[in-house]
């Protein structure tokens, strides 16, 4: 999932790239604990359940129960990659190749960090979920041939499937954590009464190109 623009006529200084990561036997937990939360929203606000609803459109106090909810889940962590293109020697040229590079490094510095790889040396398969919305057609097969390439010195096999986000709850989720950092950095009071509630141990952060590794 991303935020922000990395066209090279915006005017937007931050672009991020992240959502969240879990192992396989969460993954329809979490998706199933954000579902339910979901509904009760709409059901609140009296909307269509078949209603995708935005992370705009959430409160805050809404978005701080639906992180309460999953952040304790064992293996979910909230991944973000908040990139300052103040500080970026060279215009993107093309935002295609870009958000490539973007994805890798936000699995290099967000998500290998926690998987102690040093520890496993069985090859793991990253299924990598994306909203389909902003990607051309020619374009599908690009980002799994991509990194495969960079991480060719690897065992590790990755897949990538591409979902509308009006029916796929985890891109949902991925969406409501990406728009937290992002706004964190673009504007912190906007989400400021969230970050305090989100635990560190759940959640990596790093903004590029200084590359700081801090969590939340």
């Amino acid at each position: 999932m991303k935020v922000g623009s990395i066209h090279k006529n915006s005017k937007t200084r931050y672009f991020a790239v992240g959502g969240y990561f879990c192992f396989e036997e969460d993954r329809v937990k979490i998706r199933a604990k954000y579902k339910k939360e979901n509904l009760k929203l709409k059901k609140a606000k009296k909307l269509d359940l078949d209603t995708e609803i935005k992370s705009y459109d959430m409160t805050e106090d809404e978005k701080i129960q639906v992180f309460n909810k999953i952040q304790d889940i064992e293996t979910f962590h909230g991944c973000v990659k908040v990139f300052d293109k103040k500080y970026m020697k060279k215009e993107i040229v093309d935002s295609n190749i870009f958000f490539n590079y973007a994805v890798k490094v936000l699995i290099q510095d967000c998500i290998l960090p926690e998987l102690n790889l040093q520890e496993n040396d069985e090859p793991i398969e990253f299924i990598i979920s994306i909203d389909n919305r902003n990607i051309r057609v020619g374009e599908l097969n690009n980002l799994e041939t991509y990194l495969k390439t960079e991480f060719c010195i690897y065992d590790d096999d990755f897949k990538i499937t591409y979902y509308d986000s009006k029916s796929n709850y985890g891109i949902q989720l991925a969406d409501l954590t990406v728009n937290t950092f992002y706004n964190s950095y673009k504007n912190i009071s906007l989400v400021e009464n969230i970050i305090k509630e989100l635990k560190s141990k759940n959640f990596r952060v790093s903004l590029f190109p200084r590359n700081s590794r801090n969590k939340k």
